[in-house]
């Protein structure tokens, strides 16, 4: 499952460069210029990564660190700062209140892959080939879905829909994200299409079929 790097930056130009190269990279990529607006959807729907520019309209870099660390749906989130600053004290202010990492201005495109790369593997460790919730048995490597003892026949779109709840670890994904990870960022149908697959994804899973949990008004997500 790709990846979500959101990127908040205020610098149209700078945005034009990190969304062309995390697309070709293969992640998904989220663009906010404004700090407080970019905040609001970080909160609501987190991302896996933020890289997040410390001079921000309305709601600064630091400021937004500051406040998505004291909020358990975020305070895990991998963040690597972004700024024109060069002084020691910025980067001594930004590790305190909680960032991973600091990149200056002007910065390598190669360096800063590099360092997304490995902010993932440390915040999203690696899941077993076989992923059992209550009586429903996941076997990633092998595309093979059980429940109980019988064996249960998904077509690719319902077993993506399954996987993706699965890499959510329990994170409530919105029907957007979904339509997003399964159908691709170039699909246009109605949100409601992922309702419509969730709907026949339980049936097919039967009694297992209470692990996919409906968050009203948000989306879905796997009860872990």
């Amino acid at each position: 499952m790709k990846a979500t790097i959101f990127v908040v930056e205020d610098d149209p130009d700078i945005l034009e460069i990190l969304q062309f190269n995390l697309d070709k990279e293969g992640f998904r990529v989220k663009l906010e210029k404004n700090g407080e607006k970019a905040f609001e959807a970080i909160s609501a729907h987190p991302p896996d990564l933020i890289v997040l520019d410390l001079n921000l309209p309305e709601l600064s870099g630091i400021e937004i660190c500051k406040y998505l660390r004291e909020n358990p749906r975020t305070k895990e989130i991998p963040i690597i700062m972004l700024t024109a600053r060069s002084q020691e004290i910025d980067k001594i202010i930004g590790f305190e209140i909680g960032a991973d990492d600091y990149v200056t201005k002007p910065f390598s495109m190669r360096e800063l892959i590099a360092r997304i790369h490995a902010l993932l593997r440390r915040s999203r460790p690696t899941l077993s080939n076989v992923v059992t919730i209550e009586n429903l048995t996941i076997y990633l490597n092998m595309h093979k879905v059980s429940c109980g003892d019988r064996e249960l026949t998904l077509t690719p779109t319902e077993y993506k829909l399954l996987e993706a709840l699965v890499h959510g670890k329990g994170r409530v994904l919105s029907r957007s994200d979904l339509l997003e990870i399964v159908w691709g960022m170039d699909y246009y149908g109605e949100t409601r299409t992922v309702d419509v697959h969730i709907k026949r994804l339980r049936d097919k899973l039967g009694t297992c079929a209470e692990v996919i949990e409906t968050v009203k008004g948000t989306g879905y997500r796997l009860k872990i």
